[in-house]
């Protein structure tokens, strides 16, 4: 073997690997960001291919400072455009993600604009319904985590439900805010191919699409939250909701999400949570709310689960009036609720 070959050859590798790797991320980005239409996607994608290709070849040509120097431009003008990007609230959105929920606080009475209530039929056969609502912060009594289920333990998404004494329930919801047309895809949630929205529902709609038409599997843990610091994770989430308005956001599917953003929020104002990767895999959020003492301590988390395991409870419910009240029978009650 020539001297200095190995190094060469080690050089050679080392350039290979990152060459191949950044453009596959360039290759998702362009997949995912440059357009819309399938066939402009193909397209974007495989030049950009092509074009890494013929860096590599380059390479292992003994053209090794043309070829990285011309994917250097190359890459450099792809992260321009990649920074580029920006959020926007301004597009055709999917019916059930087109308004925005916003509130507004007076003294103690939250009025929120855009609660949603549909009345679903099956997944592309409902009745839009966008609502007014108030609610007394005074009258604040429970707090609810709901985790929906679709394939396996490690994702899921959460929903975070209020109880309000004689004025029943609100739950906020992080939703990837998809166009028309456009389906979810958790490797599109990397590549900024979703807004963020946070929606305020009634529980029949938000908790009954998942499990009556969608096929999700749904538990809910009640909250061991004192009244200020439930008080405070509801006007979080008017706030968030609010800020989305002003400043839209991505979604990520690992960054920014429905457990991520809870988790910030509940950092804020309990102090000093301990981060955890059961809260990048959302679907073991419930093991982590037990481990730091927000779950009900008199019954094993494998108890809770059982009895806050409501999904056919809530198929039994249905359209019933009293679909959260349906819902809740045989769950542990905290402090009478």
């Amino acid at each position: 073997m020539m001297e200095g070959s190995v190094p060469h050859l080690a050089a050679n590798l080392l350039a290979t690997t990152a060459i191949a790797l950044s453009a596959a991320w360039g290759a998702c980005a362009l997949w995912y960001r440059a357009s819309h239409e399938t066939p402009l996607k193909v397209l974007s994608a495989a030049l950009w291919s092509a074009f890494a290709f013929g860096v590599l070849g380059a390479l292992w040509q003994g053209r090794a400072i043309l070829g990285l120097a011309t994917y250097g431009i190359g890459f450099l003008g792809l992260l321009v455009w990649w920074c580029r990007l920006r959020p926007s609230n301004d597009r055709i959105w999917a019916d059930d993600v087109a308004q925005m929920t916003t509130g507004t606080v007076s003294g103690n009475i939250v009025n929120l604009q855009n609660v949603r209530n549909f009345a679903w039929r099956t997944n592309s056969d409902y009745t839009q319904r966008w609502e007014t609502r108030s609610y007394e912060l005074d009258r604040l009594d429970s707090v609810d985590m709901i985790m929906s289920y679709w394939t396996g333990r490690m994702i899921a998404h959460m929903l975070i439900s209020f109880g309000f004494h004689g004025g029943g329930y609100v739950a906020f919801s992080v939703e990837v805010r998809r166009e028309k047309r456009q389906g979810f895809s958790e490797v599109g949630g990397f590549f900024k191919e979703f807004e963020l929205s946070v929606i305020a529902a009634d529980e029949r709609d938000v908790i009954r699409v998942r499990t009556n038409v969608r096929g999700e599997d749904a538990f809910l843990y009640r909250l061991v939250m004192p009244a200020a610091a439930m008080r405070s994770l509801f006007l979080g989430y008017v706030e968030q909701a609010n800020r989305l308005v002003r400043a839209p956001r991505f979604y990520n599917t690992i960054t920014v999400n429905c457990t991520t953003l809870v988790f910030h929020m509940m950092k804020r104002i309990a102090g000093g949570l301990p981060m955890s990767y059961r809260v990048l895999l959302s679907g073991y959020m419930p093991e982590y709310v037990y481990s730091i003492g927000h779950l009900d301590s008199r019954y094993s988390l494998a108890q809770l689960r059982e009895r806050g395991h409501i999904t056919e409870r809530a198929k039994r419910a249905d359209l019933s009036a009293t679909f959260s009240e349906d819902i809740r029978l045989g769950v542990p009650s905290i402090n009478g609720h």
